[in-house]
């Protein structure tokens, strides 16, 4: 088990109120809160050896170097990776999704091509592949959900066919906390000849990930999302895979000589990462990482899986509610709607009891039409929060919808 109250203690904004009250915060799937750890890693390079990377003719660059680089390490290690060239440093999954469409698929794919998604994507990963589809003149397929929500494996199987050059499904929904059975997506896309692509940036959190066992081809994820600082992506490819990826920037420490009339590039993992880097960012997320591996990663995970269950339980005794999901195969996140209430009234009604939620469509509007839905509330959790918070956010739903209702 773990000491939720001592893990409360290392997180600075938790103990802050809003509009009075004490915060409660279930936005996590936005973005985490930062241990103390995190932050004064910031703050140490920042006072100590604020300097740029790969520039080793003096004292605090070789340092700055040293500690980005171990972080790559780093993050090899806690996803599985076989090399730390494997790791390349980017803005968030966003810009990493967008490497991989196009410094990668641009090329890879030819007209009448086949890219597959899934209904329930973040529009990250529906975006960039609907636009390069229309492009190249190649198909955009998706494949559609059940009405919990959950991806339907035999509509998947089927549009799975021989035109399919790559499938890019995320691991985890940000909207419902639906988790994919990945390994066996990523075998059938395989035996099919597709290349794979993994939106990681909620499955990372509240899953043990070991990218060489899942044999997925790219997995990308956000450091913000992992209790990491903001402005830093990570994207994990084949080497053989990133060997054929394009930068999307050219520039300074990502060449190796430059001619007046052509340039060779830097090996991997710099000739991906054009420009000075977020080093502090880098740094924050290996301390991050450091900072789950202390609390064992194995009981984070199920102090989060028993407490979701108590909150889609106690959820599912507010009056008039309805919530994603059967609870089956998911983690984390909770979305839920009134049919007589908007969303909006109710995520402000709770900023008025200090419990910080989001509304709308949460950047997945594909999947909400698929749902006859134009936005929910969505409540995600961390292993900071507590069945205590639970308990008041329920407290809380009930006075707002008597309220609301009357």
């Amino acid at each position: 088990m773990i000491d939720v109250q001592k893990i409360r203690d290392d997180f600075p904004l938790l103990s802050e109120k809003v509009n009075k009250y004490d915060l409660v915060y279930l936005d996590n799937a936005a973005t985490s809160q930062k241990p103390s750890s995190v932050i004064n890693a910031t703050s140490d390079y920042y006072e100590t050896f604020n300097s740029n990377v790969h520039r080793e003719t003096h004292t605090i660059s070789n340092r700055a170097t040293k500690q980005y680089e171990s972080a790559r390490n780093k993050v090899a290690a806690f996803i599985g990776a076989e090399s730390s060239k494997q790791v390349i440093f980017t803005l968030n999954t966003t810009d990493s999704i967008n490497m991989i469409v196009n410094g990668f698929a641009r090329d890879y794919l030819n007209p009448y091509d086949s890219v597959l998604v899934s209904r329930m994507e973040h529009h990250s990963n529906f975006v960039p592949w609907q636009q390069l589809c229309l492009e190249k003149n190649c198909n955009f397929v998706i494949s559609e959900v059940d009405s919990n929500g959950y991806l339907d494996i035999d509509d998947f199987k089927k549009k799975l066919t021989p035109s399919v050059k790559i499938v890019s499904i995320t691991q985890m929904s940000n909207v419902t906390g639906i988790i994919n059975p990945i390994k066996e997506l990523i075998e059938l896309a395989h035996d099919n000849g597709s290349i794979v692509v993994i939106d990681g940036a909620q499955g990372i959190v509240h899953n043990s990930i070991d990218v060489k066992a899942f044999d997925c081809d790219f997995y990308c994820f956000s450091a913000h999302k992992i209790y990491a600082e903001m402005g830093l992506g990570v994207l994990y490819g084949k080497k053989e895979l990133l060997e054929k990826t394009k930068p999307l920037r050219y520039g300074g420490g990502m060449v190796d000589t430059v001619y007046d009339n052509s340039t060779t590039l830097a090996p991997l993992p710099h000739k991906l990462e054009g420009g000075t880097p977020n080093v502090s960012s880098v740094i924050s997320l290996e301390k991050a990482l450091d900072y789950l591996e202390n609390h064992d990663i194995k009981a984070i995970h199920e102090y989060e899986r028993q407490l979701f269950l108590y909150a889609y339980q106690q959820l599912k005794l507010v009056p008039g509610i309805n919530i994603l999901g059967t609870g089956e195969n998911q983690n984390g996140i909770i979305s839920f709607y009134f049919s007589d209430i908007s969303c909006l009234d109710v995520s402000m009604f709770l900023d008025g009891y200090g419990i910080a939620v989001r509304s709308g469509n949460h950047c997945a509007q594909p999947l909400l039409r698929a749902l006859g839905l134009q936005d929910t509330v969505r409540i995600s959790l961390s292993f900071y929060n507590t069945q205590d918070e639970i308990d008041y956010v329920i407290l809380s739903l009930n006075k707002i919808i008597k309220v609301l209702r009357y």
